[in-house]
């Protein structure tokens, strides 16, 4: 990889910080990003602990969502993919296999990608083009003369995220960028822009104001002067998301980008109002005058869903009591029913509590504020179908009925629509459902069959086959060959995006994780990634939970009864082998305001007793029955809420010390750590001296100190990516600032080591970090990972394993024996050889099981410290004092893994010839310096000690 920062200073001006919430800074300009790519790298480089290893144990199957797939035009069997937090794959054999090109860049996130074809040239606009809850910010525009193993960087860092690249047919210098702009602060770095070297230098070209950025960009095909570009007024916080706005609209150039006028106004027939959302844009070949658009309409509906009832939510508002007690005892049960009260909540139980006035009507609405109904609830008019023919001068919407069931209220994260090459008439629009028109969007019917997941967010249409299709979606990649009658699934890299991760005490061990959108899996902690399953029927991981995956807990006294649920607080108590599922999350009385959870709801189970467990909304809830049932242990204990349409002033997290029972910790979405020393009795606010208002993304409570407890702080949600973790020795009284060496990353996890003292660990949104002296400073951790968000991990009890939760390259473990084993006496040596074991022979080494087969080989790592980088000689002598084996290698400053085969190189013959049971010695040296250790390898009847 070539590095191009020597540039940066010259390109980059730093940008002055924008007022923020109260307590909040602001946003992290880019100048200060790049320095901590260098920081990250430096780390990397002098940690010595770089050579320790993690090694991907999957899933793929489910994989993670995309955001752009580039199709070789000459040859379908190649194309690229690019993942939201996943990087960017390429395919020779049609997705058979793939093999990643942006694992090391400042950024893995991407939001499009361009090819040009002709001269081997990657574009990829990095920063995801969505606008979801983990949409990572990325740092502009990067290219690659030689198919990804070296990347040019080409500016536009502080346009966080890419909607669209598209390059010149005129002209391959020429490109084209339409950039969204930050998502969570308002920048003017957002528009389009334009380059003609080559993305050398940039150009603005189409600037509307801070909050509205440019989303989609298409070329005319006949006419490369004439583009079309979509500009879409977005403003997210932590607690609220305008996806729409007056600014949202629909753009024209007739001179290559230079200038450009609105095509979307008053005149045009086009929507117009604080309703225009996202707007998606193709355009048909055959007759360039035709252009579709697709334009998430967040405006209300004129009639809603629900007047073919006889009792809906809109007639509660304002009725009395009195008409309300005169409603039919049927119409009145049907509304409860509908609407999943619970089924004490009849018709007659409400009347009386009406009547005695125990609760007005509108408890009824009250009572139905959860989040993950509005979603799907929303009344707003959804995804519609807009057609120009006449080059975007007039619009006409091409359905009369509203599109159900399609994008719900939630299209800020679809808009994407494709029209087919060979029929004007032939167009496919992309929700929640893949959906396909075939008379030019009157009518619609879903393409979403067997072995396709939702929320599509990618397509690519083949010109040379009608019906040849490739999309993309938050599962990945499918390919069709019969315009979506059958579909086949392309899922060999691990991308999943995974939230959280959590084992129980198996042998071998399993591990359990939630993931964006693809639920919850578990799976063997040893797995490795084979197709052998598409013969066998039998893939390791097993789906346990659908929905977008959320934390889990696994009772490790029977390792089959879990704890797991869905977004906003759907928590489920299952019987794993048995398939048994019990809803547990605890719900509000009717006439109480309802309860807030966090998108990830935060779960606690109690290390004292495994009946025992908490959960968090606002308040804390403890159940002392497997969530049987639940009790409110505590007031409120956020700053309370958020007047926005994202429940906010949540619980993130719970951490309960593991010395002491009811010694508990919690932290908020809004900055509040609070603590109880009696189970809940009392609570102590402890967020005093901890910057204010920002995400609490973790709080531990210490296994070796009593008073010891440690808080990570994530500023993500305001655009800054300060690395914030703090530690207090007074159970909050005070904190002191730790980790001043990490890089200004996001952190989404700290964790303390479960068997050694002051040995921390913290995922941050671009990696894994180690300390060793609690906190003081941190090294690089993560040799085999990318650049990738780590979201959760989580260390096993007995054996000495840590594995990392990726959000974008599924899970990862590490074996971190020798990590332990380091201490102040083995870091002072100038070598030092760790004691290679035991090992069980195998006569079959050296063999092939069969004559085309690889031959079985044994490996065994040679583990030894060094203090610098230097020259070492390992030799292994038998019992008689007889070298039979030596090699050279470099050494690295700390930890070092040499992998041995077990061959005896000594026979000048060359025969491959493998160790025999018995004793043997391991010398290392570096000239002046030797040390040794003993190692035996034994027989099966032997065993291993």
């Amino acid at each position: 990889m070539k590095n191009v920062l020597i540039v940066l200073l010259s390109i980059f001006i730093l940008v002055s910080i924008v007022p923020a919430q109260e307590g909040i800074v602001g946003y992290t300009p880019a100048d200060k990003r790049f320095d901590a790519w260098q920081q990250r790298l430096k780390l990397n480089e002098n940690s010595i602990f770089r050579e320790v290893e993690f090694s991907s144990i999957g899933p793929s199957v489910m994989s993670g969502r995309v955001t752009d797939i580039e199709v070789n035009p000459a040859d379908p069997a190649v194309f690229y993919v690019a993942y939201a937090s996943g990087g960017l794959w390429k395919t020779t054999n049609n997705g058979v296999s793939f093999s990643p090109l942006f694992d090391n860049e400042a950024t893995i996130t991407i939001g499009d990608i361009a090819v040009d074809w002709d001269n081997n040239i990657i574009y990829v606009g990095t920063g995801e083009n969505n606008s979801s809850r983990s949409s990572y910010a990325g740092t502009g525009i990067y290219s690659s003369p030689d198919d990804g193993e070296n990347w040019n960087y080409l500016g536009l860092a502080e346009t966080h995220h890419t909607g669209r690249i598209i390059i010149d047919k005129k002209d391959p210098k020429r490109i084209y960028v339409a950039a969204l702009g930050h998502l969570y602060t308002a920048n003017n770095e957002r528009g389009i822009y334009v380059s003609d070297d080559g993305g050398a230098t940039w150009n603005k070209k189409l600037f509307v104001d801070e909050n509205t950025g440019a989303i989609d960009l298409i070329a005319d095909p006949a006419n490369p002067d004439i583009l079309y570009a979509s500009m879409w007024h977005r403003k997210r916080r932590a607690w609220d998301f305008t996806e729409s706005g007056k600014t949202s609209g629909i753009y024209k150039s007739t001179d290559r980008g230079e200038n450009w006028f609105h095509i979307s106004g008053s005149e045009s027939g086009f929507p117009q109002g604080v309703g225009n959302g996202r707007i998606g844009l193709d355009i048909f070949p055959g007759n360039t005058n035709v252009i579709y658009a697709f334009l998430d309409n967040q405006a209300l509906r004129e009639k809603q869903k629900e007047e073919e009832y006889a009792f809906t939510k809109q007639m509660i508002t304002g009725i009395s009591s009195s008409d309300f007690l005169e409603l039919e005892n049927k119409d009145l049960e049907d509304f409860l029913r509908r609407n999943s009260f619970p089924k004490k909540y009849s018709a007659e139980f409400v009347k009386k509590e009406i009547e005695a006035g125990k609760i007005k009507p509108q408890a009824l609405i009250d009572y139905l504020g959860d989040a993950n109904n509005f979603l799907f609830d929303t009344p707003v008019k959804g995804g519609e179908i807009y057609l120009s023919e006449d080059g975007g001068k007039s619009w006409k919407r091409t359905h009369d009925e509203y599109i159900d069931d399609f994008v719900f209220s939630y299209g800020y994260y679809f808009g994407e629509i494709r029209v087919s090459p060979f029929n004007r008439n032939k167009i496919y629009v992309l929700g929640v459902p893949l959906l396909i028109s075939e008379d030019g969007g009157k009518s619609f019917s879903s393409i979403m069959q067997d072995n396709v997941h939702a929320d599509f967010q990618a397509l690519w249409v083949s010109s040379l086959k009608d019906g040849h299709l490739i999309t993309g979606n938050d599962g990945g990649i499918n390919i069709s060959w019969d315009d979506g009658k059958t579909w086949i699934k392309a899922n060999t890299p691990p991308v999943g995006q995974f939230y959280t991760v959590n084992i129980d005490l198996d042998t071998p061990f399993n591990v359990y994780g939630g993931l964006q959108d693809n639920g919850v899996w578990k799976g063997p902690s040893n797995y490795k990634a084979s197709t052998s399953w598409h013969q066998t029927g039998h893939y390791l991981y097993k789906s346990v939970m659908g929905g977008d995956g959320m934390q889990v807990a696994v009772d490790t006294r029977d390792n089959n009864t879990i704890y797991t649920g869905y977004q906003f607080g759907n928590y489920y108590r299952i019987n794993v082998d048995k398939e048994k599922y019990k809803f547990i999350a605890p719900k509000h009385e009717l006439g109480e305001k309802p309860f807030r959870f966090n998108w990830q709801t935060p779960i606690h189970l109690s290390v004292h007793n495994q009946d025992i467990l908490y959960l968090g909304s606002n308040k804390l809830h403890r159940s002392m029955d497997k969530g049987d049932n639940f009790e409110v242990i505590s007031g409120d204990l956020t700053n309370g809420g958020k007047k926005g349409d994202v429940p906010y002033g949540t619980l993130t997290t719970i951490s309960e010390s593991p010395l002491k029972f009811g010694l508990i910790y919690t932290g908020s979405d809004d900055g509040k750590v609070y603590v109880t020393k009696g189970g809940g009795n009392e609570w102590e606010d402890i967020s005093a001296g901890l910057p204010q208002g920002y995400w609490i993304s973790r709080v531990i409570a210490s296994a070796f100190d009593i008073n010891t407890v440690y808080v990570s702080l994530n500023g993500y949600r305001d655009d800054y990516f300060e690395a914030m973790i703090y530690r207090s020795s007074d159970c909050g009284k005070q904190w002191e600032k730790i980790g001043g060496n990490l890089p200004a990353e996001p952190v989404n996890v700290i964790r303390e080591d479960v068997k050694k003292k002051n040995i921390l660990y913290a995922g941050t949104d671009h990696g894994l970090y180690i300390s060793i002296n609690g906190g003081e400073t941190f090294s690089f951790l993560g040799k085999g990972m990318p650049a990738v968000p780590v979201h959760d991990m989580v260390l096993h009890p007995q054996e000495n394993k840590l594995v990392a939760a990726t959000h974008g390259r599924s899970l990862y473990i590490a074996d971190i024996s020798h990590i332990r084993m380091l201490d102040e006496k083995i870091m002072a040596e100038e070598l030092y050889l760790f004691s290679p074991g035991e090992i069980k022979y195998n006569n079959q080494w050296g063999m092939r099981e069969w004559k085309w087969s690889e031959p079985i080989l044994p490996e065994k790592e040679i583990v030894f410290w060094s203090a610098e980088e230097k020259k070492i000689n390992l030799i292994v002598s038998d019992e008689k004092n007889n070298k039979i084996f030596e090699d050279d290698t470099d050494a690295v400053s700390g930890l070092n893994y040499y992998s041995y085969n077990l061959k005896d190189n000594s026979d000048k013959d060359e025969k491959t010839v493998f160790l025999k049971p018995g004793k043997y010695t391991a010398r290392i040296s570096d000239g002046e310096i030797t040390v040794s250790e003993e190692f035996e390898i034994v027989t099966e009847n032997q065993g291993v000690k």
